[in-house]
Order: structure tokens, then sequence, then C-alpha cells
């Protein structure tokens, strides 16, 4: 493998793979490889088999950063031999054997939790539950900061989130065997900030950023979170 990490960013809940344009335009203007892939947030466990498949796929040794729900996905995908260092921005860090459910369930709600959508959708496989956001609330909340024009935009293209995620239990945590750091958004409307805190904290992060940002904190902040990926990315070259 080539000494020279590739960085793969992986998108969450509500979200694709434009959320997160900013860094990645950041991150190829600096000289990295960067991979984008798209998930399908259908299943904590089936989202990092899949990303983990992708990951496993490249020939470099791989930076994988998470936002929001692709942090958890990353906690386990980040398994995969050839992850050097991960990075959580705005999100989730279950510990192995917990659910989302049981880490959220630790703190008061965001304001998200009372505008979210329940919408009944059948499968092969059988019904399942999407949800996604009030459009209405969308702006005010999962995209606070961002350009009103472009809130709208990411509004109405939601890529829901089904709501079996909250109840899988996290197989393993490569957070406590690889090298993480991570970045609280002190204004995130979505997840409690500590929530964010406190898995940082019982994981053993190298670094924390605590940023005055709202829950797409890629898109208001692209510099501050490109610092933190390219310092993962020095840290684990050394």
């Amino acid at each position: 493998m080539s000494t020279t990490p590739t960085v793969v960013l992986v998108h969450g809940a509500f979200a694709d793979a434009s959320s997160w344009s900013p860094v990645t335009r950041e991150l190829l203007d600096r000289g990295y490889t960067v991979r984008v892939p798209a998930g399908y947030n259908r299943s904590l466990i089936g989202d990092a088999a899949y990303i983990r498949q992708f990951v496993e796929g490249i020939d470099e040794p791989v930076v994988l950063a998470g936002h929001s729900y692709g942090g958890a996905v990353i906690g386990i995908a980040g398994m995969a031999e050839n992850v050097i260092g991960l990075v959580c921005v705005s999100g989730y860090v279950p510990a192995e054997g917990e659910t989302l459910g049981q880490l959220q369930a630790r703190f008061p709600d965001s304001p998200l939790a009372p505008n979210l959508v329940l919408t009944p959708v059948e499968t092969a496989n059988g019904q399942i539950t999407d949800v996604s956001v009030k459009i209405e609330e969308f702006p005010s909340l999962f995209a606070l900061g961002v350009d009103p024009a472009v809130a709208e935009v990411l509004a109405v293209s939601q890529r829901p989130l089904a709501s079996v995620v909250f109840e899988e239990v996290a197989p393993v945590s490569a957070w406590t065997s690889k090298p993480s750091w991570g970045i609280v958004s002190a204004a995130d409307r979505t997840i409690n900030p500590d929530v964010e805190r406190f898995g940082y904290e019982r994981a053993g992060f190298r670094g924390v950023v605590e940023l005055d940002a709202p829950h797409l904190v890629m898109q208001t902040h692209p510099k501050d979170v490109a610092d933190v990926i390219e310092n993962a990315i020095t840290a684990t070259a050394a």
C-alpha cells in the first residue's frame, strides 16, 4: 500500500454524499485523494458492511470520516485493516454492545426530535419505517447556518433513515482500537452536543475540537473540518 492515505467521507441521515461537498473541495485543493460513497441509510450493520467493503477496495491506507449517523457507521466499518484513523463529525459514537437509541437516551432530546416524520414503507423484506425531517423545519434545525437557498434544496431532497438503525447493536467499536478525532458542533440542533462530547470522551479520542457551529458543520465550516482531517492524516502518517 502507498503511504499516502485516501480520505473516505461518509454522510449521515437525511443527507447524501453532496453534504460533504465543501470539505471534499477543500481536501482536493490540498492535494489529497478523496472518495465519498453514497450510503443506503437502511441498516446500521448493512451500511457499515457496505462502507467496509468500499474501503477494503482501496489499495492505500484510509482515514475514514463520518458525519452524524455516519459516525456510528464508521465505528464498525473502521475495523477494516487499511483504516489507520477515524474522524467523527457532529456524530454518534456508540460503544460495542450499545444501540444508537441507548446512547441518545442518556441525554435530553434535541429540538429535532418532535419534528421527525415517520413513514411506513413496504419493501421486499417487509414493512419498515422511514424517518425524515419536516420539510418546513429542516432549514432551522438540520440545515441551520446553511445558505437559505441551499437549505431549501436540501430539505426537499432528504435521504430518509430507516428507524431500525436505532435498535441495532454495534457489534464492535473501532474507535477504541484506531486513533480517533472528533468535532463537536456546539450549536447543533439535530444531535444534542452532549451526546457528541460523551461519545468522544468515552472512546478516548486523541483530539476533540469544539466549534460554534450547527449540525452541518461541513457546509458552514469546511476549512475547520478539513483541518481536523488533515491533522489525523499527519498524526497517523508519523
